[in-house]
């Protein structure tokens, strides 16, 4: 795959994740997060089999370690990310939200630095330090050290919760994808998340719940399913393969502006001065972690090598 592509298949990405907090917000506001989480991956396990069967064939058998693997990617990025992320947007606006998302480069990469040896530089340093402020201003709502004053809501506690999930997912998905496609892999989640999902849902609102939804909401839940999860994970994945995790996430960055247009367009949700100003901050912050110009100041300082010692030879 040309780079050129997988760049315009990220930024697409990165769009397409824009808008499903819209979507999210549609769908938690008409049925709870457990089925609304159940709906969107069992729409999407069902558009992935098709794919990955029209074009690959059967899936792949799996070895233990990579059917463990599966496991915690469905667990992290499926059922935990999803429940936080329905159960955030229920009180917080689709824009804020996608802001402090926005700062989940941030813990990738610090994740990369710590399981995969990558460089930390001063760039990066300071890239962190604006990220963190960028997303306590926007957690906040104007006010950074109300984070600390018991300030923030539920919500905004459970769409950090999104962050966490995605670090794990990000991270895992480095190592399996040594070895797992990344259509693979992203099936084999949906899948476990579907099947973790069912009857929890099931015992939430039972089948007259789903009938409840209205158009709008099932239009969501297309949307979620296929451009947000089936092309958006498998896209992310394709990036997390050749680029690593931290280069991949740094086009989550695209993703508030994204959300805050759209939100402003379709929700009527305004445009605050500390949304604007903790966007600007959190995409900053991840430009400069993913300069690579500036040499790493935690790397040890070479030691030079000793002068060899002549040894004597035959004859000596």
């Amino acid at each position: 795959m040309g780079l050129t592509l997988l760049y315009i298949k990220l930024v697409l990405t990165a769009v397409f994740w824009g808008g499903t907090f819209i979507a999210g917000r549609v769908v938690s506001s008409q049925t709870d997060p457990v089925t609304a989480t159940f709906l969107r991956f069992a729409m999407a396990s069902a558009a992935l089999v098709f794919l990955a069967r029209r074009r690959e064939g059967l899936l792949p058998r799996l070895t233990r370690r990579q059917a463990v693997l599966i496991l915690v990617l469905g667990l992290s990025g499926v059922v935990f990310y999803n429940l936080f992320f329905f159960g955030g947007l229920k009180t917080v606006p689709a824009g804020r939200a996608s802001v402090i998302v926005a700062a989940n480069p941030i813990f990738i990469f610090l994740g990369s630095v710590l399981f995969f040896r990558e460089s930390f530089t001063r760039l990066r340093a300071a890239g962190i330090a604006l990220s963190f402020a960028g997303a306590a201003l926007v957690i906040g709502r104007g006010r950074p050290l109300a984070v600390f004053q018991g300030g923030v809501g539920w919500g905004e506690f459970l769409i950090l919760g999104c962050v966490a999930s995605w670090v794990v997912y990000s991270l895992v998905g480095k190592v399996i994808m040594q070895d797992v496609l990344p259509r693979t892999a992203v099936t084999g989640a949906c899948l476990v998340g579907a099947a973790g999902l069912l009857a929890p849902a099931l015992l939430q609102t039972g089948p007259a719940g789903l009938v409840r939804l209205s158009g709008s909401a099932w239009l969501g839940l297309a949307y979620l399913s296929f451009f947000g999860t089936a092309l958006g994970f498998s896209w992310y994945y394709d990036g997390i393969r050749v680029l690593g995790p931290s280069r991949a996430a740094v086009f989550i960055n695209l993703v508030p502006i994204s959300a805050v247009v759209l939100a402003w367009l379709l929700l009527g949700e305004t445009l605050d001065a500390s949304l604007a100003a903790g966007a600007v901050l959190v995409v900053l912050g991840v430009y400069l972690i993913n300069r690579s110009a500036e040499r790493p100041f935690l790397r040890r300082r070479p030691v030079p090598p000793r002068p060899e010692t002549a040894r004597p030879g035959p004859g000596r």
